[in-house]
């Protein structure tokens, strides 16, 4: 028996053209969800001429992909970027339109948010938000069922930029937060195990695990070295692809670098990207020579060839959930040097398609590079299981799971619905 098509109203705080993990997970689940028939509304951030001009120029596919679909329709809300990095937008306000009204006209049968903390400015404990809990309140007066999806661990991103000391004063209330803002939903889910257990323990409301994080593993492939950006480079590679910020800890590749260097004289570290640390990165690289190039933004298939031809992926990020950028590198049969974060165990199996670092100890992570680049014999095995350690997360198992989700919580509401309505008395 075919089942109905759902009415799927999606909130989102970062999409195309701003360029962030969360941006490219959007619009994979979208696309996803209209190819099974489903009728999505869109409601994300609008770029205007308030930010960088290269941010509004991005190639990287967006709503001009999806508006084909006849079951597609979408809002952009207003929007301001954020004080120190005008290339995102601040967290989600409401002087100049209304979401209920929104979700009036478009009558979901659930309604889906996605990094709904971001949007609700709990990263910036509200300094560049407006507190209230998005879509909510016409869920609550209707009986809509409303889900949350979490993307980045916010107790790691608190505790990076404010530091141990400020972290320290704060961590009895985080609990509080976490409750009073998970409280709002049917489900929060996320899509790392171990996440999910650390939001768990501070206090987060109806939490399940659902592997709904994918990545297209027909795009990310062994082949697309055909794409080579530096074809007559026999060099070593290490690459890192994100954006340059400082939570993201590309300062210290610099670092762990001349310690891989020293052993393996032609190494070369590429570092692609954007953010607001480019001059800073380009400033210290330049000491390097030709050792370290920073790329700058790549799309398309030089993108796809960079994953690919890359002989180790290193993450350094101690902030990272289920990073997108290492399940793609390992798709592209790359192995990985990662440090221990909220989800890379779930991602690297140390020996077998990577390393696992001590975080921000720059010595063993080169150690844990280096002991790749020296051994053939192991870096052709972590080759040969990178791609194989990835495949239960391809876009498509990731989305049939998350769409039988969807199902079971619709039809459970639908049920509370009949029932409440036939024990109501009679006039």
């Amino acid at each position: 028996m075919t089942k109905q098509k759902l009415r799927i109203a999606l909130f989102t705080g970062l999409y195309a053209p701003f360029l962030t993990g969360v941006s490219v997970a959007v619009h994979q689940r979208v696309r996803w969800l209209l190819e099974q028939g489903h009728e999505v509304f869109l409601i994300h951030p609008q770029i205007n001429d308030r930010y960088p001009k290269n941010v509004g120029d991005r190639p990287m596919p967006g709503l001009e992909e999806i508006q084909s679909f006849p079951n597609f329709s979408a809002y952009a809300f207003p929007t301001e970027p954020l004080i120190f990095y005008k290339s995102l937008p601040q967290p989600l306000n409401y002087r100049h339109w209304s979401d209920t009204k929104l979700l009036e006209k478009f009558k979901p049968d659930i309604i889906v948010v996605e990094e709904a903390a971001q949007m609700r400015g709990l990263y910036s404990f509200f300094l560049q938000g407006y507190g209230r809990p998005i879509g909510t309140q016409y869920a609550k007066r209707t009986g809509t069922p409303i889900i949350s999806l979490f993307h980045t661990d916010i107790v790691a991103y608190i505790k990076y930029y404010f530091g141990d000391r400020f972290f320290s004063l704060v961590r009895p209330i985080i609990p509080v937060l976490v409750k009073q803002f998970t409280e709002f939903y049917d489900f929060n889910y996320f899509s790392s195990k171990e996440q999910l257990t650390k939001y768990e323990e501070l206090k987060c409301q109806r939490a399940e695990y659902v592997a709904y994080q994918g990545i297209d593993c027909e795009k990310f492939h062994p082949r697309n070295i055909c794409y080579d950006p530096i074809p007559n480079d026999n060099r070593p590679t290490l690459l890192f692809v994100g954006r340059i910020t400082p939570e993201k800890n590309v300062n210290q590749l610099l670092d762990i670098f001349p310690v891989i260097a020293a052993k393996i004289p032609d190494v070369h570290l590429v570092i692609v990207g954007s953010g607001p640390l480019d001059k800073e990165i380009r400033e210290r690289a330049k000491k390097f020579g030709s050792g370290i190039t920073v790329w700058g933004e790549s799309h398309g298939t030089e993108l796809l060839g960079w994953f690919a031809r890359a002989d180790i992926f290193v993450n350094p990020s101690v902030t990272e959930n289920f990073c997108t950028t290492n399940n793609e590198a390992l798709a592209s049969g790359t192995p990985l040097v990662a440090v221990v974060a909220p989800s890379t165990s779930e991602q690297v199996f140390p020996g077998r398609n990577g390393f696992l670092a001590q975080p921000n100890n720059p010595t063993d992570f080169a150690q844990k590079v280096i002991a790749i680049l020296e051994n053939p014999g192991l870096k052709a095995d972590m080759t040969r299981h990178a791609r194989p350690s990835i495949l239960d997360f391809d876009w498509s198992a990731c989305m049939q799971k998350f769409e039988h989700k969807l199902y079971q919580i619709v039809e459970g509401a639908q049920k509370v619905k009949v029932g409440t309505t036939s024990i109501r008395p009679q006039r």
